[in-house]
């Protein structure tokens, strides 16, 4: 039995003149948690449907538990379970007639059907709401439902596609739980560019900018990556340009974040001085300056904001 259910070897997909994916290689070990990160328009979504069977890749082969996504289709589907960024909900339907007809979709014998049924409510925090219309449900439960529908037929590989967009700070925090029980029984691939999401889910993972993966390892292996150089938040009344902030030496990065800047410094270099001075001179009223924690953040900043190419990955190819 193979070990490796997810493997992606020199998958490219391109748009016209656009590649949106460039040549990614993505393993995927038996019952991993891999956190599948980057900016918007770095090429996710774009890997994530090609993993599914949704999109054909340009160039490359995809395997699913060593089943050929391209040479056998159906027997390759069967083993995924895909949650897109927007679930796939029926609202005329019940939270059990939902999950009923997807697993008879997805081939689940009528013999096992109640049962998978009801184990994958189970599992996702649905079994008190079963008999309800899926478009009263509140977004935590539809965004479970659609865990729900991933998970009904026993995949072996689960692929979430930004499972807690929208959500509350108390349904991000049960989605985050019920990502890690899955990987217990499941592979799963979880798409995201928020950081705590990966670092509180994830095992390992794998970054991908501008349709190439620049990063595959451990969380601690690459949070030991960002040593050796400070990171602070910046925030001010009159927000500088971006130029400016470019301009101040010993400042290697910026990425902006909520209502500021995060602020990366070349090693060795500490550019909070001259900050510090532009901020009265110019007259940008710094209301708080502070460093920021997390050295898998600053790692995500180093691979992650280089100048940015006009095309920008699959939103500028559709």
């Amino acid at each position: 039995m193979t070990e490796t259910m997810i493997r992606m070897s020199g998958v490219s997909k391109r748009f016209g003149p656009i590649a949106a994916v460039d040549g990614i290689d993505l393993e995927v070990r038996r019952g991993e948690v891999v956190g599948f990160l980057g900016p918007n328009g770095a090429g996710k979504t774009t890997t994530m449907r090609m993993l599914s069977g949704l999109l054909s890749p340009s160039e490359g082969s995809i395997a699913v538990a060593g089943v050929d996504v391209l040479e056998n289709p159906v027997e390759a589907r069967a083993r995924i379970g895909f949650l897109p960024e927007n679930p796939p909900i029926y609202g005329e339907m019940t939270v059990r007639e939902y999950l009923d007809y997807l697993a008879t979709l997805r081939r689940v014998p009528g013999n096992r059907l109640t049962e998978s049924v009801n184990r994958a409510m189970e599992r996702c925090g649905l079994t008190a709401v079963a008999n309800r219309l899926l478009r009263n449900l509140s977004k935590g439960f539809k965004q479970r439902a659609g865990i729900a529908q991933a998970i009904v037929h026993a995949p072996d590989v689960v692929v979430l596609d930004e499972p807690t967009v929208g959500l509350d700070p108390i349904q991000i925090r049960e989605i985050r739980a019920l990502i890690r029980e899955l990987g217990g029984e499941h592979s799963v691939l979880l798409s995201s560019h928020i950081l705590p999401e990966v670092r509180m889910t994830c095992q390992r993972v794998a970054v991908i900018h501008r349709g190439r993966i620049v990063a595959d390892d451990t969380l601690e292996s690459l949070e030991k990556r960002g040593h050796g150089r400070s990171i602070h938040f910046a925030r001010w009344r009159s927000l500088p340009s971006p130029e400016a902030l470019r301009a101040i030496a010993g400042v290697a990065d910026i990425h902006p974040r909520d209502d500021g800047w995060l602020i990366g410094a070349l090693p060795e270099s500490d550019p909070v001085p001259e900050l510090l001075r532009l901020s009265v001179s110019q007259g940008w009223d710094l209301r708080e300056l502070t460093p920021a924690g997390g050295s898998l953040e600053e790692i995500f900043l180093q691979l992650t904001t280089r100048e940015e190419r006009p095309e920008e990955g699959e939103e500028s190819a559709a």
